[in-house]
């Protein structure tokens, strides 16, 4: 069974896996960290607000004893130099992490990144190094296992509260979308599904695509 901390559920992504980790049977309890609440409530959940983001000492104790990391918190880099980027994706990413890895060694870590993400980190396009570096260097952290999960358009789950509209309108044309650009495209029930598979049972591959992401969720 999977007991499960959840970052970031007071955004659409994280509100979506949220929505997921709730209904899923192999779902025994999640944990939502957050700096407001993610106005939710359910058996399965509790919640703990917290300011700093860079600092756990606070709550250490209460991190312990879980199973797996849904990571979903995220910021666009529009309009921030690579230094603050960095510091909000990099940074606050690993801070959790490193956290989590020396209270839960047997923890699988799973982190949203996003398609057209740089392993090399060496690419023209800012925003896909650090993420890049961050989905590598979470690699390096003793976890039982780390995945990076790359979506590229995600359907809002019904009943979302923090979908974007421009999400929801786009959401209509996903069957269309998932017919010609499949590469490019998911589902959030797709996301959450597979990132509850992967830290259940595992998978092949530690970078998923859309296509891995879809395949893993229907397995």
């Amino acid at each position: 069974m999977i007991n499960a901390i959840i970052f970031g559920a007071s955004g659409m992504v994280g509100e979506g896996v949220l929505l997921e980790a709730l209904k899923h049977p192999d779902v025994q309890s999640v944990l939502v960290i957050g700096r407001r609440s993610c106005g939710r409530k359910h058996p399965k959940l509790r919640e703990t607000i917290h300011q700093d983001f860079f600092d756990y000492s606070a709550i250490k104790d209460s991190l312990a004893g879980y199973n797996a990391c849904l990571f979903c918190l995220g910021v666009s880099s529009i309009g921030m130099n690579e230094a603050d980027y960095t510091r909000t994706t990099y940074d606050l990413t690993m801070h959790a992490a490193r956290t989590l890895s020396a209270a839960n060694p047997a923890m699988t870590f799973c982190y949203v990144s996003g398609a057209g993400t740089d392993s090399s980190e060496r690419g023209r396009s800012m925003w896909a190094r650090v993420k890049g570096k961050t989905e590598n260097d979470l690699r390096t952290l003793p976890f039982k296992a780390a995945y990076a999960f790359r979506p590229g358009f995600i359907k809002p789950s019904a009943g979302q509260q923090h979908a974007f509209t421009i999400a929801r309108m786009l959401g209509v044309l996903h069957p269309i979308w998932k017919t010609f650009l499949p590469k490019y495209v998911c589902t959030m029930e797709d996301l959450g599904r597979s990132m509850i598979r992967a830290a259940d049972q595992g998978y092949s591959k530690s970078i998923l695509e859309n296509s891995d992401i879809r395949q893993l969720a229907n397995t």
